[in-house]
């Protein structure tokens, strides 16, 4: 099992018993192909595992050297089942007078989070209501099948096709909300139909890759807002964001485009463009560079369907604008809706806090209201969503007052803003770190 198989010879001694590692010890392998993790106190080499682990290569990579028992429990639903997978990579457990947390984290802060989690379970907050996402599975189709309708009985003229382009964006956003509940496994008991169901919403309903969402989104969770470990916030040099980060690109003097007009170039470059042309090419990339033939499969058989659908109406080449324009749609949505609760709060390097503290300080809530709920999928409850992420998402209301309780009795700000106020301080935050960047290009 790369460097860490090396120690073989310490996993047991002559009377079976494992081995004993010191924090010290644990925080040396954190290299690609020898990488160690410690999950309730036990040692597990998982140099190898990383290739075949479900939620992508770099998830375990992200946990190298530290204490993942927060995540581990966070991302599994079957914990026993889990732990069956993991008997052949343990190696050994931390020395008795070694403290089960690394890095000084607040052991008591930790251990009244767990009681809060357990007592949640108790309370049937992690059950799914079936009937829930039948009706939003019902919505999406009925949208859907309402903009076919008219086209058929009213015609292409330019009124209509708009109204029909609102509609299927709507149902694509909406659709986009359904997989992301199937791609955390929060509706049904077991992992298997929870990920058959989210091959099916977000390959046949929405032409995307199942795959690629998983290795994608589950990092983002894992380490929310941290550079090299956070895909999401990874700009592509496009955008400087945060406040570490415009310091050292203005300091190298890192000029790929203007940054101090970034907040007006947002509206350009990242709500139009994400899903159509950044997110197409590389769902289909990613598709093909790693054999993701399941995925392509349900993936080209939306775009089966949909050019069946509307090429009989609008010929290929308008079928592929409307296709495109409704794309154009989705975007917007998508991008304001999950920025909205992240840009604008902490963005940095890896700090190694606990699991509370780190999404609290990367996620921010929007006030409930029923359309806040619809229009963003329950994501307006970032925070909870992000603490319980197998969590189904009409139960988030439920756990928000104990989480809220929670943060006040350990000092851990509980941002909530309303709608229009998230949006604009998604643009003011690109402004802050633009001016950020210019006063250290021209000053340092």
């Amino acid at each position: 099992m790369g460097r860490g198989g090396q120690q073989t010879d310490r996993i047991t001694g002559t009377n079976g018993r494992f081995s004993a590692y010191t924090w010290e010890e644990v925080q040396k392998h954190t290299k690609y192909g020898d990488q160690w993790i410690v999950v309730e106190r036990k040692v597990y080499n998982v140099s190898q595992w990383v290739k075949k682990h479900p939620g992508g290569l770099r998830i375990l990579g992200h946990y190298a050297g530290e204490d993942a028992t927060e995540a581990f429990t966070a991302f599994h639903p079957d914990l026993q089942l889990v732990r069956k997978y993991m008997k052949p990579l343990l190696i050994g457990e931390l020395e008795a007078s070694e403290p089960s947390l690394d890095r000084q984290k607040n052991a008591a802060l930790v251990e009244d989070f767990r009681a809060l989690r357990e007592r949640l379970e108790a309370e049937g907050c992690f059950k799914a209501q079936p009937l829930f996402f039948f009706l939003h599975l019902s919505h999406i189709l009925l949208l859907e099948a309402i903009a076919l309708m008219m086209v058929w009985y009213l015609g292409t003229g330019w009124i209509n096709t708009a109204i029909v382009a609102v509609l299927l964006g709507t149902a694509q956003s909406q659709a986009g909300w359904l997989q992301h509940d199937f791609g955390h496994l929060s509706v049904f008991k077991t992992s298997r139909w929870n990920h058959l169901v989210h091959k099916f919403v977000i390959g046949h309903l929405k032409g995307a890759s199942a795959g690629w969402w998983n290795h994608r989104h589950f990092q983002h969770h894992a380490k929310p807002n941290v550079f090299k470990k956070d895909p999401d916030v990874n700009m592509l040099s496009a955008f400087v964001v945060g406040t570490v980060q415009p310091v050292e690109y203005g300091v190298k003097k890192i000029k790929h485009l203007p940054y101090n007009h970034q907040h007006k170039y947002f509206f350009f470059i990242g709500p139009p463009l994400l899903i159509p042309v950044y997110f197409q090419f590389q769902i289909f990339h990613n598709m093909i560079s790693h054999g993701l033939w399941v995925d392509l499969a349900w993936c080209i058989s939306y775009y089966v369907r949909y050019f069946l659908c509307y090429t009989q109406f609008y010929g290929v080449f308008w079928s592929v604008i409307l296709f495109n324009f409704v794309r154009f749609l989705e975007s917007h949505w998508f991008v304001w809706v999950t920025q909205m609760s992240h840009i604008p709060m902490d963005i940095d390097y890896e700090k190694h806090q606990d699991w509370l503290s780190m999404q609290l300080v990367a996620t921010c809530n929007i006030e409930q209201s029923a359309f806040n709920d619809w229009f963003s999928g329950h994501l307006n409850f970032q925070i909870e969503h992000h603490l319980f992420p197998t969590m189904p998402r009409h139960n988030y209301w439920r756990a928000a007052p104990h989480v809220r309780a929670l943060c006040a009795k350990y000092g851990v700000k509980y941002q909530e803003k309303t709608l229009y106020g998230a949006f604009a301080d998604i643009v003011r935050s690109l402004e802050k770190s633009g001016e950020l960047w210019l006063d250290a290009y021209l000053n340092k």
